[in-house]
Protein backbone atom coordinates (compact mmCIF):
# COMPACT_ATOMS: atom_id res chain seq x y z
CA UNK A 1 0.00 0.00 0.00
CA UNK A 2 2.71 2.63 0.76
CA UNK A 3 4.44 1.64 -2.28
CA UNK A 4 1.16 2.34 -4.52
CA UNK A 5 0.72 5.55 -2.29
CA UNK A 6 4.61 6.85 -3.28
CA UNK A 7 4.06 6.17 -6.95
CA UNK A 8 0.49 8.01 -6.80
CA UNK A 9 2.48 10.81 -5.04
CA UNK A 10 5.05 10.99 -7.78
CA UNK A 11 2.50 10.80 -10.89
CA UNK A 12 0.77 13.85 -9.29
CA UNK A 13 4.25 15.87 -8.92
CA UNK A 14 4.99 15.11 -12.51
CA UNK A 15 1.38 16.03 -13.27
CA UNK A 16 1.48 19.18 -11.26
CA UNK A 17 5.19 20.14 -12.90
CA UNK A 18 4.24 19.53 -16.60
CA UNK A 19 1.38 22.03 -15.97
CA UNK A 20 4.19 24.58 -14.52
CA UNK A 21 4.71 27.64 -17.18
CA UNK A 22 7.82 27.11 -16.31
CA UNK A 23 8.45 23.65 -17.64
CA UNK A 24 7.98 22.69 -21.20
CA UNK A 25 5.81 20.07 -22.40
CA UNK A 26 7.71 17.99 -25.23
CA UNK A 27 5.81 18.01 -28.48
CA UNK A 28 4.55 14.58 -29.66
CA UNK A 29 5.19 15.51 -33.49
CA UNK A 30 9.04 17.16 -32.45
CA UNK A 31 10.14 15.44 -30.05
CA UNK A 32 13.56 12.79 -29.79
CA UNK A 33 14.68 10.25 -27.67
CA UNK A 34 18.18 11.22 -28.52
CA UNK A 35 18.89 14.87 -28.19
CA UNK A 36 20.94 16.64 -31.19
CA UNK A 37 24.91 16.69 -30.61
CA UNK A 38 27.29 19.95 -31.75
CA UNK A 39 30.01 18.16 -33.63
CA UNK A 40 31.39 21.53 -35.39
CA UNK A 41 30.84 24.74 -35.55
CA UNK A 42 32.84 28.35 -36.29
CA UNK A 43 31.17 31.68 -33.83
CA UNK A 44 33.73 33.68 -35.78
CA UNK A 45 34.67 35.53 -32.85
CA UNK A 46 38.29 36.44 -33.62
CA UNK A 47 38.65 39.36 -35.71
CA UNK A 48 41.10 38.90 -38.67
CA UNK A 49 41.46 36.32 -41.50
CA UNK A 50 39.26 33.10 -41.46
CA UNK A 51 40.50 30.04 -39.30
CA UNK A 52 42.92 28.32 -41.49
CA UNK A 53 42.55 25.28 -39.14
CA UNK A 54 38.70 24.91 -40.51
CA UNK A 55 38.21 26.59 -43.96
CA UNK A 56 40.61 26.61 -47.17
CA UNK A 57 39.48 28.46 -50.44
CA UNK A 58 38.64 27.92 -53.94
CA UNK A 59 40.33 30.30 -56.07
CA UNK A 60 40.45 31.56 -59.42
CA UNK A 61 38.24 33.85 -62.09
CA UNK A 62 37.25 30.53 -64.90
CA UNK A 63 33.40 31.59 -64.65
CA UNK A 64 32.85 28.32 -62.17
CA UNK A 65 30.45 26.44 -64.90
CA UNK A 66 28.22 29.30 -64.02
CA UNK A 67 29.45 32.63 -66.33
CA UNK A 68 30.49 34.09 -63.33
CA UNK A 69 31.97 37.31 -63.39
CA UNK A 70 34.13 37.53 -59.87
CA UNK A 71 37.66 36.45 -59.29
CA UNK A 72 37.57 34.70 -56.08
CA UNK A 73 40.48 35.36 -53.70
CA UNK A 74 42.21 33.95 -50.85
CA UNK A 75 43.24 34.92 -47.49
CA UNK A 76 42.47 38.20 -48.59
CA UNK A 77 40.39 40.03 -46.03
CA UNK A 78 38.99 42.71 -48.37
CA UNK A 79 36.83 39.48 -49.32
CA UNK A 80 37.08 37.03 -46.39
CA UNK A 81 37.78 37.93 -42.65
CA UNK A 82 36.00 38.23 -39.29
CA UNK A 83 34.80 41.32 -38.24
CA UNK A 84 32.66 42.00 -34.88
CA UNK A 85 32.06 38.70 -34.35
CA UNK A 86 30.61 38.14 -38.09
CA UNK A 87 32.02 36.55 -41.08
CA UNK A 88 31.82 38.87 -43.93
CA UNK A 89 32.50 37.58 -47.40
CA UNK A 90 32.59 40.35 -49.78
CA UNK A 91 32.12 41.10 -52.92
CA UNK A 92 34.00 44.02 -54.94
CA UNK A 93 34.06 45.88 -58.17
CA UNK A 94 37.73 46.19 -58.74
CA UNK A 95 40.15 44.73 -61.79
CA UNK A 96 42.19 42.09 -60.35
CA UNK A 97 43.60 38.70 -62.64
CA UNK A 98 41.67 40.02 -65.23
CA UNK A 99 38.38 40.06 -63.52
CA UNK A 100 36.24 43.04 -62.85
CA UNK A 101 34.99 41.99 -59.74
CA UNK A 102 36.58 40.00 -56.53
CA UNK A 103 35.13 37.79 -53.96
CA UNK A 104 35.62 34.76 -51.96
CA UNK A 105 34.42 30.86 -51.87
CA UNK A 106 34.91 29.12 -48.31
CA UNK A 107 35.17 25.31 -48.05
CA UNK A 108 35.31 23.42 -44.90
CA UNK A 109 38.27 21.13 -44.18
CA UNK A 110 35.87 18.39 -42.47
CA UNK A 111 32.93 16.54 -44.38
CA UNK A 112 29.94 15.20 -42.72
CA UNK A 113 27.56 12.54 -44.02
CA UNK A 114 24.07 13.45 -42.46
CA UNK A 115 22.84 15.77 -39.86
CA UNK A 116 22.06 19.26 -39.22
CA UNK A 117 23.80 21.98 -40.60
CA UNK A 118 23.09 25.45 -40.05
CA UNK A 119 24.16 28.99 -40.67
CA UNK A 120 22.40 32.01 -39.35
CA UNK A 121 23.19 34.64 -42.32
CA UNK A 122 22.43 37.93 -43.63
CA UNK A 123 22.32 38.70 -47.58
CA UNK A 124 23.28 41.12 -50.11
CA UNK A 125 20.99 42.82 -52.14
CA UNK A 126 20.84 44.60 -55.48
CA UNK A 127 20.76 42.37 -59.46
CA UNK A 128 23.81 40.64 -59.78
CA UNK A 129 24.65 39.37 -56.13
CA UNK A 130 24.27 35.61 -55.87
CA UNK A 131 24.83 34.21 -52.41
CA UNK A 132 24.62 30.31 -51.78
CA UNK A 133 25.26 28.18 -48.52
CA UNK A 134 25.94 24.85 -49.88
CA UNK A 135 27.79 21.16 -50.03
CA UNK A 136 29.19 19.61 -52.58
CA UNK A 137 30.23 15.29 -52.32
CA UNK A 138 33.57 14.27 -51.42
CA UNK A 139 33.25 12.71 -54.60
CA UNK A 140 32.74 15.31 -56.62
CA UNK A 141 36.65 15.13 -56.80
CA UNK A 142 36.84 12.17 -59.27
CA UNK A 143 33.19 11.58 -60.09
CA UNK A 144 32.65 15.57 -61.15
CA UNK A 145 29.60 17.18 -60.99
CA UNK A 146 26.87 16.69 -60.95
CA UNK A 147 27.42 12.78 -60.70
CA UNK A 148 29.06 14.03 -57.29
CA UNK A 149 26.01 15.68 -55.62
CA UNK A 150 25.25 19.14 -54.67
CA UNK A 151 22.78 19.97 -51.87
CA UNK A 152 21.73 23.82 -51.75
CA UNK A 153 20.65 24.91 -48.62
CA UNK A 154 20.41 28.32 -49.47
CA UNK A 155 20.52 30.38 -52.90
CA UNK A 156 19.22 33.41 -53.44
CA UNK A 157 19.36 36.22 -56.43
CA UNK A 158 19.36 39.79 -56.29
CA UNK A 159 16.90 40.26 -59.11
CA UNK A 160 14.69 38.66 -57.10
CA UNK A 161 15.00 39.28 -53.83
CA UNK A 162 13.21 37.92 -51.15
CA UNK A 163 12.91 34.43 -52.60
CA UNK A 164 15.12 31.98 -51.04
CA UNK A 165 15.73 28.44 -52.72
CA UNK A 166 16.84 25.28 -51.02
CA UNK A 167 17.61 22.24 -54.25
CA UNK A 168 19.22 19.11 -54.82
CA UNK A 169 20.95 18.11 -57.74
CA UNK A 170 22.13 14.85 -59.03
CA UNK A 171 22.95 13.30 -62.13
CA UNK A 172 19.51 12.53 -63.49
CA UNK A 173 17.70 15.72 -61.73
CA UNK A 174 19.65 18.76 -62.32
CA UNK A 175 19.20 22.25 -63.12
CA UNK A 176 21.36 21.49 -66.76
CA UNK A 177 18.91 19.32 -67.72
CA UNK A 178 15.74 21.51 -65.79
CA UNK A 179 15.42 18.29 -63.60
CA UNK A 180 16.32 19.52 -60.30
CA UNK A 181 14.68 19.35 -57.11
CA UNK A 182 13.90 22.30 -55.32
CA UNK A 183 11.24 24.90 -53.49
CA UNK A 184 11.64 28.15 -52.63
CA UNK A 185 10.06 30.26 -49.75
CA UNK A 186 8.90 34.04 -49.14
CA UNK A 187 11.66 35.88 -46.62
CA UNK A 188 11.07 39.94 -47.47
CA UNK A 189 13.32 41.07 -44.75
CA UNK A 190 16.60 38.52 -45.86
CA UNK A 191 19.06 41.91 -46.90
CA UNK A 192 18.05 43.78 -43.48
CA UNK A 193 18.06 40.73 -40.65
CA UNK A 194 19.62 37.61 -40.23
CA UNK A 195 17.91 34.76 -40.80
CA UNK A 196 18.96 30.96 -40.35
CA UNK A 197 18.92 28.14 -43.06
CA UNK A 198 19.47 25.03 -42.06
CA UNK A 199 18.61 21.71 -43.67
CA UNK A 200 17.99 17.83 -41.62
CA UNK A 201 19.38 15.07 -43.64
CA UNK A 202 19.32 11.58 -42.83
CA UNK A 203 19.76 8.61 -45.16
CA UNK A 204 16.44 8.32 -46.35
CA UNK A 205 15.68 12.43 -46.87
CA UNK A 206 16.77 15.95 -46.51
CA UNK A 207 14.54 18.27 -45.06
CA UNK A 208 15.39 22.23 -45.87
CA UNK A 209 14.22 25.11 -42.90
CA UNK A 210 14.17 28.55 -42.52
CA UNK A 211 14.28 29.90 -38.76
CA UNK A 212 13.31 26.17 -38.34
CA UNK A 213 10.40 26.41 -40.50
CA UNK A 214 10.65 23.25 -42.66
CA UNK A 215 9.68 24.34 -46.25
CA UNK A 216 10.56 21.31 -48.39
CA UNK A 217 11.39 17.65 -48.32
CA UNK A 218 13.40 15.34 -50.69
CA UNK A 219 13.17 11.49 -50.50
CA UNK A 220 15.16 8.69 -51.42
CA UNK A 221 12.19 6.84 -51.77
CA UNK A 222 10.47 9.54 -54.30
CA UNK A 223 13.83 10.18 -56.36
CA UNK A 224 15.34 6.21 -56.72
CA UNK A 225 17.95 4.17 -54.82
CA UNK A 226 20.47 4.88 -57.63
CA UNK A 227 22.96 6.88 -57.26
CA UNK A 228 22.56 9.09 -60.11
CA UNK A 229 19.65 10.04 -58.35
CA UNK A 230 20.79 10.06 -54.73
CA UNK A 231 24.21 10.67 -54.19
CA UNK A 232 23.72 11.70 -50.69
CA UNK A 233 25.43 9.03 -48.93
CA UNK A 234 28.90 10.39 -48.47
CA UNK A 235 30.54 12.56 -46.96
CA UNK A 236 29.73 16.72 -47.97
CA UNK A 237 31.65 19.32 -47.17
CA UNK A 238 30.05 22.76 -46.83
CA UNK A 239 30.82 25.62 -48.83
CA UNK A 240 30.16 29.66 -48.22
CA UNK A 241 30.09 31.99 -51.16
CA UNK A 242 29.16 35.52 -52.87
CA UNK A 243 28.92 35.62 -56.96
CA UNK A 244 28.27 38.07 -59.06
CA UNK A 245 26.28 37.52 -62.03
CA UNK A 246 26.12 34.42 -64.16
CA UNK A 247 24.08 32.22 -65.76
CA UNK A 248 21.44 32.96 -62.89
CA UNK A 249 22.80 35.81 -60.60
CA UNK A 250 23.32 37.83 -64.00
CA UNK A 251 20.24 36.44 -65.73
CA UNK A 252 18.54 40.05 -65.13
CA UNK A 253 22.29 42.16 -65.60
CA UNK A 254 24.42 43.34 -63.11
CA UNK A 255 23.85 47.03 -61.30
CA UNK A 256 27.30 48.62 -61.14
CA UNK A 257 26.95 51.02 -58.71
CA UNK A 258 25.76 48.79 -55.99
CA UNK A 259 29.46 47.82 -54.84
CA UNK A 260 30.97 46.36 -52.70
CA UNK A 261 28.09 44.17 -51.21
CA UNK A 262 28.56 41.47 -48.39
CA UNK A 263 26.96 37.95 -47.26
CA UNK A 264 27.36 38.42 -43.16
CA UNK A 265 27.27 35.17 -41.27
CA UNK A 266 27.29 35.14 -37.39
CA UNK A 267 27.64 31.04 -37.09
CA UNK A 268 27.36 28.04 -38.59
CA UNK A 269 26.76 25.14 -36.87
CA UNK A 270 26.87 21.10 -37.58
CA UNK A 271 25.03 18.86 -35.09
CA UNK A 272 24.46 14.86 -35.28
Amino acid sequence: MKNLLLLKTIAIAILLACKSPDVAMPDSKTASLVAPRLIWSDEFTKNGLPDSTKWTYDVGGNGWGNNELQYYTARRPENARIENGKLIIEARKETYEGKNYTSARLLTKTKWEHGRIEALAKLPSGRGTWPAIWMLGEKVATAGWPLGGEIDIMEHVGFDEGVVHGTVHTEAYNHVKGTQKGQQIIIKDVTSAFHLYAIEWTADQIDFFVDNQKYYTVQKSVLGNEIAQWPFEQPFFLILNMAVGGNWGGQKGVDESIWPQRMEVDYVRVYQ
